[in-house]
């Protein structure tokens, strides 16, 4: 990964900012007590009060600051970040105060709350997509690894400094911990310089300068695009859940240690150890264990899975095999933890992913605050609960004690929750329903290909095409064919491969049906023949034109399609709704439109636009194209997630504008509003007008 140049130089600037987050934390947290006057209880808020101010900035301002980030240039909020850290960490040694310490750590809190999310967001644009996946591992390793390293480098700079203040002056009357600050904002100082010379970071210039929305609506748009999108909403259920019981570890876990297990400091020390040493291995490995495994199935499998070391560390309370379960515990943890930021990464456009790290990141530190802060309070209900009833707090079952036994429960119910949070995120992120999880899992432990999705008949292997299907509807004189025209030529400016095209005749089959059935010499045909010859149109149109698009990623946009037939021959001719859909279904081999733009206006109005004679259709009463309007408003009202209805009596510019909007949201790589105005000296590629 590190051969990557664009990610090296990331990967440092994040080492070098996560080694002064550590850095700083310690510093700090030795500081703060030194300048408080007072005794024990003093000292400890002092320390308390730095872990406060360290999380509070999460607390307040994450989601802000992940959807202004997503409205900054990246590059820049990275530079001014790091910088502005560094120097309020300079100001501490300078201006030795305690409330000082507090405002610069919360100060720097808010800067890392933009460099944070602005960084993960970075990193899929700087990767090849196949290796997201490791660039992420190596990333949380390096966050998380550079913890031991401060510690140790802490020390060395403390000695170093108190060494210092013997021999020189200038050192004689201030903290031995100066050192280490000032070692800590040049470390801010060097991550930036570090940025500043990578180019590959996309500008606010190349990001659009148009249409940025409010930074309201832009935590609405997050939040919404969770909410809607299966994937990361079982995500988030997931990662919520798991830092949940995470936080039920940590707060339960220096007493549990202390009391049940009898290890005492020493024994903490390894437990904390051994969650670290479990995450890198499963950063490192556990991966490569699983190789051709679904993502996202391995995301909810990993977390299922966390809740039987979990369990069996409130079930076996024996120093030495609690010590192997957190390990265990830990390894699903780092398998995990980065598959949640890959996934991100791979599935979240790039003008949204900043305010969903910062979701996360905030959210995260939420739960384990609040969790944190509650579990003491809730284990201890739970012993009070049990001694009320059996006379000790102390539960003996067999020759093994559980003391103040309301821990033990906690950490059971902790993994429940777990359990039930990895089964949901599995259930919402599965993306191979109909192949037993055993097989995949067998499949990819032997490195053999995953085994394919039995029974998919024709018309499901359509659905999982690549391609966009956005098809335009409406009466006559709506105004479809300007607008598909319109559409079609924006996407290729932004660089989409787009298929215009047309019903009936956009075929040789296809051109001779269509003289037959709007030929005004044939005003007396059948209506159940119109059905039959609409949807051989359509059958050869969707065969030799729409799917070959769509199979090869292309944007198709055509003007009428299985809609037209259920408006014009169903409610115009008064035929059968349900026949004809099925007809269609059948002819089409069932595919349906990812978006159906109707454009909507009174039928007088729509026909009072004709230039020409009209044709068979157009020459239809009023009646007609009125219980068609019906038609078409009926089909839009029954399924709303499909349809955009316009208000096709605007001005063509306003319309456009509005289609876009829409086309925006589902667009197999999205564009931002924003980017259009850079393709301003791009020539237009138009097509020749299409029959209306």
């Amino acid at each position: 990964m590190l051969s990557i140049r664009p990610f090296r130089a990331l990967w440092i600037a994040l080492s070098l900012s996560s080694l002064g987050d550590w850095l700083s934390i310690l510093a700090l947290a030795v500081l703060a007590p030194g300048l408080t006057n007072g005794g024990g209880v003093a000292k400890s808020s002092a320390v308390g009060g730095v872990f406060v101010v360290t999380l509070l900035p999460a607390l307040l301002l994450g989601p802000i600051a992940g959807a202004l980030a997503d409205r900054l240039d990246r590059r820049k909020t990275m530079i001014v970040g790091d910088v502005i850290r560094g120097l309020l960490f300079v100001s501490i040694p300078l201006f030795p105060n305690l409330t000082w310490i507090y405002v610069a750590k919360f100060a720097a809190g808010i800067a890392s709350q933009f460099w944070n999310p602005a960084a993960a967001a970075t990193m899929p644009n700087l990767v090849p997509r196949e290796k997201l996946e490791r660039a992420n591992q190596l990333s949380l390793v390096t966050t998380y690894g550079t913890a031991p390293l401060a510690a140790g480098l802490f020390s060395i700079l403390a000695l170093v400094g108190s060494g210092l203040s013997m021999v020189l002056p200038v050192f004689r009357h201030t903290s031995n911990v100066n050192l280490a600050l000032y070692f800590n904002a040049a470390s801010y100082f060097v991550s930036a310089l570090t940025v500043y010379f990578l180019r590959q970071i996309s500008t606010r210039r190349e990001r659009g300068e148009i249409s940025v929305p409010s930074t309201a609506k832009a935590i609405w748009e997050g939040w919404r695009f969770i909410r809607r999108t299966p994937a990361i909403s079982g995500l988030v259920v997931g990662m919520l859940g798991a830092f949940s019981a995470a936080g039920v570890v940590i707060g339960l876990g220096y007493s549990y240690v202390s009391q049940t297990l009898h290890g005492g400091s020493a024994g903490w020390g390894l437990i904390f150890a051994a969650i670290f040493v479990g995450m890198a291995l499963g950063m490192a490995f556990g991966t490569r264990l699983f190789g051709g495994l679904s993502r996202r199935r391995l995301f909810g499998v990993t977390l299922t899975a966390a809740a039987i070391p979990l369990a069996l560390i409130g079930l076996v309370p024996n120093l030495i095999m609690v010590t192997v379960f957190v390990v265990f515990l830990g390894v699903m943890s780092g398998i995990a933890y980065p598959l949640g930021f890959t996934i991100v990464g791979l599935e979240v456009d790039d003008d949204t992913r900043g305010r969903v790290f910062a979701f996360f990141q905030s959210t995260i530190q939420v739960i384990l605050l609040a969790v944190i802060a509650a579990v003491p309070f809730l284990s201890a209900g739970f012993t009070k609960a049990i001694a009320s009833t059996t006379g000790s707090g102390d539960v003996k079952i067999g020759n093994i004690v559980y003391a103040s036994a309301g821990q033990n429960v906690v950490i059971l119910l902790a993994a429940l929750v777990v359990a039930f949070v990895g089964i949901s995120s599995y259930r919402r992120m599965d993306d191979r329903e109909g192949v037993p999880l055993a097989e995949d899992l067998l499949a990819a432990l032997r490195g053999e290909e995953p085994p394919p999705v039995p029974d998919e008949d024709d018309a499901q292997v359509a659905a999982k095409s690549h391609g966009l299907f956005i098809a335009f509807e409406g009466g006559e004189g709506t105004g479809k064919t300007t607008q598909a025209r319109l559409v079609s030529i924006w996407l290729r400016e932004q660089g989409y491969d787009v298929v215009a095209t047309h019903e009936p005749g956009a075929t040789k089959i296809g051109m001779r049906l269509r003289a037959l059935l709007l030929d005004t010499a044939h005003a007396g045909m059948s209506p159940r023949a119109e059905v039959l010859m609409y949807a051989a149109d359509r059958a050869e149109h969707v065969a030799s034109v729409i799917e070959p698009a769509l199979n090869r990623g292309a944007v198709v946009i055509t003007d009428r399609y299985i809609d037209s037939s259920l408006a014009y021959q169903g409610e115009g001719r008064g035929l059968r709704a349900d026949g004809i859909a099925r007809l269609n279904r059948w002819a089409a081999n069932g595919r349906v439109p990812d978006l159906t733009v109707l454009l909507d206006m009174p039928p007088e109005e729509g026909l009072g636009r004709r230039a020409r004679s009209g044709d068979r259709l157009e020459s239809e009463p009023a009646e007609f194209h009125r219980r068609v309007r019906a038609g078409f408003l009926a089909l839009a009202k029954a399924e709303p997630s499909r349809y955009l209805v316009i208000d096709a009596t605007r001005s063509v510019e306003e319309i456009t504008e509005e289609i876009k909007d829409r086309v925006r949201d589902i667009l197999p790589d999205p564009i931002p509003s924003t980017a259009e105005a850079a393709t301003g000296a791009f020539p237009a590629i138009t097509d020749p007008p299409l029959p209306r």
